[in-house]
């Protein structure tokens, strides 16, 4: 029979039967065709994924990234994943870590990157060839101690909820990058300070109130601690010559100052070596050479009447205003002069005052015993330090003048400050091992302190390759500040001595 083209469909038959225009079925049922595949064929989706498996099992790469996930395909059973180097499963609303995962003994790089991970298993530790971990933006609230059992040279938890870093943080030997930004860190483990070859460290945003000072151990060339309670920077900071960027924006800092933090790095460092001068000068302020004949006392009964008598004494003597520092600053004065002039005082007995007169001085009152005073702060002591270190002051001078030949200034340690001199000693001992220096022009007769400064740290980089220890290399502000220069004579000993000793051989 014909069939017109408005012919309705049969609602109830699974197949398609047909009315004719004179109302009568049709003999033969019409079965109608799908759209698109068979019915044996898989989605789309699932036809990608077994491509991405199958790609893994022949190219060792394994990208499983967004495809909405919630485990690890069962499919993988049916393909040989054991070589794959790199997997990658970020993007995706992975809970865990799959169990399958951790059977890939080979893999070296492994990114969760945006997942829901709440927690790592310990059968991780599965993973001895891994060295790039990616779990950041998950919900870990814990890191557990299986990770740093790991050869990690690159971990990032970052945009996590950990509250605390695991104590055996310190066994990634091998970690050159740690990025443990946006989390709810309060403190540094104790033990960060053992790796050794940490590169890069990032602990934005989180609630750090102290830096510890293990970090200057570390060779860092980068360092973020920005968006923190950081109030201040540890003076020892001063010490990370190889730092190239610091970043440490949106904290509440103190010391160094906001007008100093503003104008970057060199400046900060710069006030850090000021402050540690500073401290020292008031360190040989405190520890004055004292003569024992200066040393008096007082008897005392233990009486109300001393008791009293001492109290007054207290207010009189004009401790803490700046006449009675003026008073104690002349009388200690003239007490070191009288010392070094080795002029005998004649002995005075201060047990009972003149009538009329009230001793002023702090040093007289009966409770102020000087016994505990080290006996090595002595003159003749300090006196014999001086003698040394001219006398090494004098060898350095002509070390320097015999390998250059060359007539230094009296002034030797304005002379060395630049690191100029220094830098064409170290290309003299062995040639262009310092590539460029920083020389003064006609122009510009005077260098700058950061030019000076990486002058030094070049002439000291040189001194450490040619096999200078470094309990024998001074630090750089000892040239800088021409302090200490005593330390510098032995460096530069240390580095001819290595010359004569290459020579020889």
């Amino acid at each position: 029979c014909e069939i017109p083209l408005s012919a309705s469909r049969c609602r109830h038959s699974p197949h398609v039967g047909l009315r004719s225009a004179g109302g009568g079925k049709c003999a033969g049922p019409l079965q109608a065709c799908p759209a698109g595949a068979g019915s044996g064929s898989s989605p789309p989706w699932s036809r990608g994924l077994e491509r991405a498996l199958e790609e893994a099992a022949s190219s060792g790469y394994l990208n499983l990234s967004t495809r909405k996930l919630k485990e690890f395909p069962r499919s993988a059973s049916n393909y040989d994943l054991t070589d794959t180097v790199h997997a990658d499963l970020s993007k995706n609303r992975l809970t865990d870590v799959p169990s399958e995962v951790c059977h890939l003994v080979s893999l070296e790089t492994l990114s969760l990157y945006h997942n829901c991970i709440k927690t790592v298993p310990d059968t991780l530790i599965n993973l001895q060839s891994l060295t790039n971990l990616n779990l950041s933006r998950n919900l870990l609230c814990v890191l557990p101690p299986c990770v740093c059992s790991l050869p990690l040279r690159i971990l990032n938890v970052s945009n996590n909820r950990l509250n605390s870093l695991p104590e055996s943080l310190g066994q990634l030997s091998s970690l050159m990058e740690l990025d443990i930004s946006c989390n709810e860190i309060t403190s540094l483990p104790r033990h960060i300070g053992r790796l050794r070859a940490l590169r890069e460290l990032n602990v934005r945003r989180n609630l750090l109130c102290v830096l510890p000072d293990d970090l200057v151990d570390l060779p860092l060339v980068k360092f973020d601690f920005s968006c923190n309670k950081v109030s201040t920077i540890p003076t020892c900071y001063r010490k990370m010559f190889r730092l190239q960027s610091l970043q440490f924006e949106n904290n509440p800092l103190q010391s160094p100052p906001a007008q100093i933090c503003m104008k970057g790095r060199v400046h900060i460092f710069k006030y850090l070596m000021q402050e540690v001068c500073r401290g020292e000068k008031m360190a040989d302020i405190l520890y004055l050479p004292v003569n024992p004949s200066f040393i008096i006392s007082r008897p005392s009964t233990g009486s109300t009447e001393d008791f009293e008598q001492s109290r007054k004494q207290d207010s009189d003597s004009g401790v803490g205003s700046d006449s009675g520092d003026k008073r104690l600053s002349a009388t200690e004065v003239r007490c070191v002069c009288v010392c070094a002039k080795g002029e005998h005082m004649p002995h005075t007995s201060f047990g009972c005052p003149p009538f009329g007169l009230k001793p002023r001085s702090v040093f007289l009152r009966a409770h102020k015993h000087l016994d505990s005073a080290d006996p090595q702060f002595t003159m003749r002591r300090r006196m014999e330090q001086l003698r040394e270190e001219m006398e090494l002051i004098e060898q350095l001078r002509e070390n320097i003048e015999s390998r250059l030949k060359v007539s230094l200034p009296e002034d030797l340690g304005s002379c060395l400050m630049d690191g100029v001199v220094l830098c064409h000693l170290a290309n003299h001992i062995r040639p262009r091992c310092i590539a460029s220096i920083h020389v003064p022009s006609p122009a510009v007769p005077k260098l700058s302190m950061a030019k000076c400064r990486r002058n030094v740290e070049n002439f000291l980089d040189a001194c450490r390759k040619m096999g200078v220890s470094e309990e024998k290399l001074c630090l750089p502000h000892h040239i800088l500040e021409q302090k200490c220069l005593a330390k510098l004579c032995v460096t530069v000993q240390a580095l001819l001595g290595l010359n004569l000793l290459k020579g020889g051989q």
